[in-house]
């Protein structure tokens, strides 16, 4: 029989920094992966010797005395990470059809402000307003800041609008969109998303931007030998199918395969609504279940990876998020006439380094319904199936499309490239486990932002939470879900002082 400690479904960042922070506290840990590569999104893949990112291609905050920084020194991780500092004048460009201009967000708040100034200079004083406002926001999350609190202090900040927040302070439609321009690290909605969401991504990056070299799957590679160290496992290939709960507690989960495994608490790291669907336990209620099931999921990405001819495109040491139109809001409302209305674009950093590019990441939104007919279909690098003809024609066309747009502001790009590999909403799905390709899982609402809050208790006592639908998504946001979640076992305050004095 198997027995634990805890076992944990899913290995992605969330599940994975909960059974190490577990683990250094003498919990023997189990963790149960359904796929080859352990990480979730910080998965990796190489074609053609070229490493793509899946997920995670820059992390913010990495610098000493900054938050994931002091997380990642606390998981014994953060000497050992290759990293590369993304130019300091500009980490991100944005840039729009029919304006030759790039606009550059600048590493450091002094430096982003004064650059922001360069390109609006009759906007300086909304320009200082806007990056104070991103601080005071951050300010009042304490778990952002690594302090423990005992009432809440976001208040109304909650309850601020991005898109309505950045048009009160500027007139300049321009300089409003610059400032959205980033919008699809958290696949921001107009008059939907919250600021707080907005405010907590972009102050990590301008705090400090970083670049994994040869890809962030290290982050779970590092995780992984801690764990193992201190006794933990992951098992590869181990598709949780149940969660059974009898006498109020979760006694065992138990896989495709039939086998079970027991623990004294058991962490879920994939979708709650997912989570729910293995459990019968009528401990959940109806109105429980009801509620996880109505929440919305953020959307998908189509994207292509592009390996290069040598020497035949620059390597940027920033990122590029570039619209067809004057409005940055808009990609997000593509129709199917008029798609791809933008994309990011981000550059493999491999440890050889060079003045040329080797791979290069685009991605641009897709809705799940684009490939809804394909759904039944799966593949994984260990189920690799075919979804048929028509299902490679979509993609393929698809791709056309996208790279016509990005020919425009990149000339010469397509004669650059040497392969194309393509991924959909279901590649998402199959390999990060979502079950409908989300990038960022539930969709925040400043209009009600407690309902999209989940906590990672359940009314099972045993049974909880963790991962990228909890508060935040993103390396820090998941990161700090599994702090939340394992200070149900450890206490907050505890918590909190071992990762501030690691």
């Amino acid at each position: 029989m198997h027995e634990y400690d805890v076992v944990i479904i899913g290995s992605g960042l969330g599940g994975m920094a909960s059974g190490l922070i577990l683990a250094k506290e003498g919990y023997k840990v189990c963790i149960l992966e359904m796929n080859k590569q352990i990480g979730g999104a910080l998965q990796v893949y190489a074609r053609e010797k070229v490493v793509f990112d899946s997920g995670v291609h820059y992390v913010g905050g990495l610098e000493k005395g900054q938050n994931t920084y002091q997380v990642f020194k606390y998981l014994g991780i953060m000497d050992k990470l290759k990293i590369r500092k993304l130019d300091e004048e500009v980490f991100d460009a944005v840039a729009f059809e029919g304006d030759p201009k790039t606009y550059r967000y600048a590493q450091g708040y002094d430096r982003f402000i004064k650059t922001m100034v360069a390109d609006f200079p009759d906007d300086e004083e909304a320009i200082v307003t806007y990056a104070n406002k991103i601080r005071e926001v951050c300010s009042k999350f304490p778990l952002y800041n690594l302090r423990t609190s005992s009432y809440m202090e976001q208040g109304d900040v909650l309850e601020i609008d991005t898109r309505t927040y950045i048009e009160s302070i500027t007139k300049n439609e321009k300089l409003r969109n610059v400032l959205a321009g980033t919008n699809i690290l958290y696949a921001g909605k107009s008059y939907k998303t919250p600021f707080y969401m907005h405010a907590l991504v972009i102050n990590s990056y301008i705090e400090s931007s970083y670049r994994f070299v040869d890809g962030g799957s290290q982050i779970a590679k590092f995780i992984h030998q801690e764990l193992t160290k201190l006794g933990g496992v992951i098992f590869h290939y181990k598709k949780v199918v149940r969660i059974v709960e009898e006498g109020g507690e979760v006694q065992y989960v138990e896989t495709s395969e039939g086998e079970r495994y027991h623990a004294k608490y058991f962490i879920s790291n994939i979708h709650p609504t997912l989570t729910l669907e293995m459990t019968e336990s009528t401990l959940i209620k109806k109105a429980y279940r009801s509620r996880l099931n109505a929440l919305q999921n953020s959307i998908s990405v189509f994207y292509v990876n592009l390996v290069m001819k040598k020497d035949a495109f620059p390597h940027f040491n920033h990122n590029f998020y570039c619209f067809a139109n004057e409005d940055a809001w808009a990609p997000i409302e593509y129709t199917p006439e008029n798609w791809p209305q933008g994309y990011a674009m981000f550059f493999s950093t491999s440890s050889k380094g060079g003045p040329f590019a080797e791979g290069i990441s685009i991605l641009t939104y897709m809705r799940f319904d684009e490939v809804k007919q394909w759904e039944h279909t799966h593949h994984t690098a260990s189920n690799d199936v075919s979804r048929g003809e028509d299902y490679e024609q979509f993609k393929k066309e698809k791709a056309a499309l996208l790279m016509d747009l990005v020919e425009k502001r990149f000339p010469g790009i397509k004669e650059a490239t040497k392969s194309t590999y393509i991924g959909t909403p279901l590649s998402m799905r199959d390999y990060l486990g979502g079950n409908d390709g989300t990038l960022y899982g539930v969709v925040k609402d400043y209009r009600d932002p407690l309902a999209t809050f989940i906590s990672p208790a359940t009314k099972i006592p045993n049974l909880l939470l963790t991962g990228q639908n909890l508060n935040m998504h993103g390396i820090l946001g998941v990161s700090m879900s599994a702090i939340v979640t394992c200070s149900r076992i450890l206490g907050m305050e505890y918590l909190i002082e071992k990762i501030k004095n690691a």
